[in-house]
């Protein structure tokens, strides 16, 4: 299958982030979005945005200076220079079409992000899995060591209370996404790669269009920059090859013998991890709070980084790493009640399901009796059509599994797409597990609560509205004990 044609050219010249002028941001109020908008107010460039519906996110923005409106509207773009938009915003947007008809300077927010970054150092952190984990362990690693990077992250840091801010250092770091191509408009100086892996099927069309797209980023590398790539992934370690063997400099990370950075036993602590890691020779303790063979490697990743691409202090950045707190709905902790522990995650693709459950099935089952429950909703009718069998492998260490609806996000329904694609192969395989499908939140929250007892750690996970169910399911079981007392 021929490689996509993206809406937008992402290797076109940067442009100078004094010729944007006014900007417009088209759907403001979305994570990414809104991140780009708060850095713009900060450079003090006059911000303006719409949104289909009002919110904190938007009331915030307005604090700061911005103008927003809510719903969508040609007039709104009227007066704006520049117009920014999301892959997400389809081309009939009614302000994207006016601004086009305006022949305003259209933007993907990349490229925004992209202009926004100047003249600093550049990172960029890509990958199938732990772009957001990686990233936010590297801002909070340079903080540590002395440095006050820019950074711009797709889930809230949380010892930072923000996913993006500008620094007065001279280094800016960026999650680069990869899933509509946009990675490429950064040119960074660093860039980290923490898998290539075959996601977004939707956007690429075939595994070997996902591995060309990232062969493109590391060509986007800029002229003695770094690659910094997992040794244990295969997809990474064939890039890590090619770019070696073209003259590039590369560093790989892992537990596999030939890395550069040797990861090795990794034993638990609590909810969290140590490890140790070797590197040129030298042998150094890696702590982490956050559970997890995957978050250690994505701590090296953040490490090399951190000490070889922007010269950091190396003690000062494991200090840093040993007191991450974790990045919002990555493994966080939403409450406890009776013994009962309630996380959320973002995962959503087969990969990162398997990570979040395999981790959080060894933490109840070393701590005792108890029993993992897990709440999943299928995100991309697309994703869950290629992937169903995959995710059911993901999910099979869960004693108790709840299938919701799937969560269409910018794709409309398939025929015969739900998940009872994942349900079906989940119950065939080997174990003992209760798997349900298809139920209504009350009837998820309800089986989940029902079924818990001390001991016992429910995950909800996804990237859709999922994560609303986590606050539901805490008071539930608050309400269940409340009656009990």
């Amino acid at each position: 299958m021929t490689a996509p044609a993206p809406r937008y050219d992402f290797a076109a010249p940067v442009v100078s982030l004094e010729l944007l002028g006014h900007v417009h941001l088209i759907a403001i109020g979305g994570a990414g979005m809104s991140a780009v908008a708060r850095l713009l107010l900060d450079r003090g460039v006059r911000v303006s945005g719409s949104d289909a519906a009002d919110g904190p996110v938007l009331e915030s923005l307005r604090e700061r200076g911005a103008r927003i409106d809510v719903g969508h509207e040609a007039a709104h773009v009227a007066d704006a220079d520049t117009v920014v938009v999301s892959s997400a915003i389809r081309d009939d947007n009614v302000e994207l079409v006016a601004a086009r008809g305006a022949d305003l300077r259209v933007l993907h927010r990349s490229q925004a992000l992209a202009s926004l970054m100047g003249t600093s150092r550049r990172v960029a952190v890509a990958g199938a899995n732990g772009k957001t984990t990686t990233t936010s362990m590297l801002v909070v690693a340079l903080v540590a060591a002395g440095a006050d990077p820019s950074f711009a992250s797709g889930g809230e840091i949380a010892q930072l209370g923000t996913n993006a801010a500008l620094g007065g250092g001279p280094d800016f770091v960026v999650e680069a996404d990869e899933s509509d191509g946009s990675f490429l408009a950064y040119r960074p100086d660093v860039a980290v790669v923490t898998n290539v892996q075959p996601d977004h099927l939707d956007f690429y069309g075939s595994r070997a269009n996902v591995e060309a797209a990232y062969a493109s980023f590391v060509e986007s590398i800029t002229d003695g920059g770094l690659l910094v790539a997992c040794f244990d992934d295969p997809g990474s370690r064939r890039l890590a090859d090619t770019a070696r063997a073209a003259g590039r400099t590369v560093l790989t990370y892992g537990s596999a013998e030939g890395a550069d950075l040797r990861v090795g036993e990794i034993t638990a602590r609590g909810l969290g991890t140590r490890s140790v890691v070797v590197h040129e020779g030298v042998e150094r303790a890696l702590e982490l709070e956050v559970p997890g063979d995957h978050n250690v490697l994505d701590a090296c990743a953040a490490y090399l980084a951190a000490v070889v691409g922007l010269g950091a202090d190396p003690d000062a950045v494991l200090a840093g790493l040993a007191g991450f707190g974790g990045a919002r709905r990555r493994f966080e902790v939403r409450g406890e009640v009776d013994g009962v522990t309630v996380v959320d995650d973002y995962a959503h693709n087969p990969a990162k399901v398997a990570a979040v459950v395999g981790t959080a099935s060894e933490l109840v089952h070393r701590a005792g009796n108890g029993s993992l429950r897990v709440v999943f909703q299928p995100h991309l009718y697309s994703r869950t059509r290629d992937f169903a069998a995959e995710f059911a492998q993901a999910l099979a260490p869960a004693d108790q599994v709840v299938l919701l609806d799937v969560y269409g996000a910018r794709e409309q329904p398939m025929p015969g797409v739900t998940s009872a694609l994942i349900g079906d192969p989940l119950r065939a395989l080997p174990g003992r597990r209760d798997v349900l499908v298809g139920p209504t939140r009350t009837e998820a929250v309800a089986a989940l609560t029902s079924a818990a007892r001390p001991g016992d750690l429910l995950l909800t996970v996804g990237a859709g509205d999922v994560t609303a169910l986590a606050a539901l399911v805490v008071s539930a079981l608050r309400t269940r004990s409340e009656k009990v007392t």
